[in-house]
């Protein structure tokens, strides 16, 4: 699926996973985005709310469908990547603007030692974004590191201001490398979770086989 395509009804419309009709997800969408003047101050309220609100759980790389619905994760409150974007894609079909699933293979830079020893790696498979259409255009944004996080990590957090792109720093504010996009695995309409979890088998045997057995 073309990132310049103009959106269908497939990127409007509630599915199993993105269940924005809901009323978690709705009364959470509410109250996030009360007092937000504007289309571009609403897609902000509601980034921020996602990305601080759902603690970012990098050991969590669940294998049930059930825990990647929007309204699984709103009840959980942590998650990694993938289902904080299902969560904040979900929301924004709810306010009315079409939104996509983005994923990226991503290098990080600064990754703690005890996520490198449980992954084997610090490539990310199938890092999870979301794109949401407005003012004509896609944008696209990560809400994946709560701002608690951020603060131990010593990095800023993420911010959407609903216009421009909103993906990991490349650099922290002191000039170290940050966050490497390295693989592009395009947009979907959809939560592809099969072919997800089928890179996280072969990437990361003992986390996936670890959430397979709770």
């Amino acid at each position: 699926m073309s990132a310049a395509s103009r959106p269908g009804v497939e990127d409007v419309v509630v599915t199993s996973f993105l269940d924005h009709d809901h009323p978690a997800v709705g009364e959470a969408v509410s109250a996030a985005v009360s007092g937000a003047d504007g289309d571009a101050a609403t897609l902000s309220a509601w980034f921020a709310a996602v990305r601080d609100a759902i603690r970012y759980d990098p050991y969590r790389l669940p294998t049930s469908p059930e825990e990647y619905r929007a309204s699984s994760v709103l009840a959980e409150r942590r998650a990694y990547c993938v289902p904080k974007a299902v969560l904040f894609a979900a929301g924004c079909r709810a306010l009315g603007f079409p939104a996509r699933l983005g994923y990226a293979d991503v290098r990080n830079h600064l990754q703690t030692e005890r996520l490198r020893e449980a992954m084997g790696t610090d490539l990310f498979r199938y890092h999870g974004y979301a794109a949401v259409w407005n003012q004509g255009r896609w944008v696209k944004a990560s809400p994946a590191f709560n701002r608690e996080l951020c603060a131990r990590a010593g990095v800023e957090p993420l911010d959407f201001d609903g216009e421009h792109d909103a993906l990991m720093h490349a650099f922290t504010g002191d000039g170290q490398r940050y966050m490497e996009y390295v693989v592009d695995h395009g947009l979907r309409s959809d939560l592809p979770l099969d072919e997800i979890l089928t890179a996280y088998r072969e990437a990361y045997p003992a986390l996936v086989a670890f959430e397979g057995e709770r």
